[in-house]
């Protein structure tokens, strides 16, 4: 069997949708599972185990009639038994009807005419399970499991090594995933000098180390010119970066596709979220523990309240 996923949207989308396609491949050993994914969501898929091939096409860009032409003919010269379509989109329906696949499988809404088994979306549950749900036409019905991760052995090394460069490999650490620095949505860097500066007071032989992306480096640098003694690490990739994760004893993060690389390799995670509905992309886990803005702003939890949940969670 042969099977195509159209999954827009971001890298945590796609970590969300792991679950999904680990599942598929488990009931369908044999099934090739290709994914049409947007470009810069491609890098997710180092990670993933069940994923034959991973192509690229951007859903959100002004397409001509010939982009998307050649996006049909792609999908018919393989040849697929089944697709399953991840947004709701009539445009999307229609191509893939065009493309003659046999079983098209997504959510009633746009483009569910041009579906062979429309599924009603719950917009109410953890995402991860309402991704799943689009597998009950193909026999499917068991439970959503918890996403997991695939990290290449040259990743889990790079790691190691990494952990020896810090000097945390024999005391474990706490992991900070502050975002970006330039947003609005991002946590005040001196909300974060606070937490950590608490956390090195009251256990000055965990060490604390901060995750450094492109996008972020005026946040590190505050960070570095306030707290003593933190540590810095810039994974290049997604394996290594989820290879990172899995390695710390407590990951305290903000909204991203980092948070799901967390939850899939089984470390405790505090995130700060700016919302109820964001709480959809987190599973019931003992080791997930959410704080939610009452406000609507992450900015406006207290360092105060991250820090009782880092020690009384």
């Amino acid at each position: 069997m042969r099977v195509v996923a159209l999954v827009p949207g971001s890298i945590d989308n796609q970590i969300l949708f792991f679950a999904t396609l680990d599942d598929l491949k488990r009931y369908y050993p044999d099934a090739q599972i290709d994914v049409i994914v947007e470009p810069q969501s491609k890098a997710a898929y180092r990670v993933s185990k069940s994923v034959h091939d991973v192509l690229t096409f951007d859903y959100k860009d002004r397409n001509s009639l010939a982009d998307w032409g050649n996006l049909v003919g792609m999908i018919r010269d393989r040849e697929y038994d089944v697709a399953i379509i991840v947004g709701q989109s009539w445009w999307v329906g229609l191509l893939m009807w065009l493309t003659g696949i046999p079983t098209r499988i997504g959510y009633q809404g746009q483009g569910a005419v041009f579906l062979t088994n429309p599924i009603p979306p719950n917009l109410s549950e953890y995402v991860a399970k309402m991704y799943h749900n689009l597998l009950k036409p193909l026999k499917i019905n068991t439970p959503c499991p918890a996403l997991s991760v695939n990290v290449p052995k040259v990743d889990i090394e790079w790691a190691q090594a990494e952990q020896k460069r810090l000097g945390v490999n024999e005391t474990g650490f706490i992991l900070i995933n502050a975002g970006e620095g330039s947003l609005d949505t991002t946590y005040p860097v001196e909300n974060w000098q606070q937490i950590i500066a608490a956390c090195q007071q009251k256990q000055p032989d965990l060490p604390v180390v901060v995750i450094k992306e492109a996008n972020n480096e005026p946040l590190v640098r505050s960070l570095l010119e306030h707290c003593q003694n933190i540590k810095v690490t810039s994974p290049d990739d997604i394996g290594k970066l989820t290879a990172i994760i899995a390695g710390a004893s407590l990951m305290v993060s903000v909204e991203n596709s980092f948070l799901q690389l967390s939850i899939a390799v089984e470390t405790y995670t505090i995130t700060l979220l700016d919302s109820i509905d964001s709480e959809k992309l987190l599973p019931i886990s003992e080791k997930v523990l959410a704080i939610t803005s009452s406000t609507g702003k992450i900015a406006d939890i207290s360092p105060q309240i991250v820090l009782e949940k880092i020690w009384g969670g």
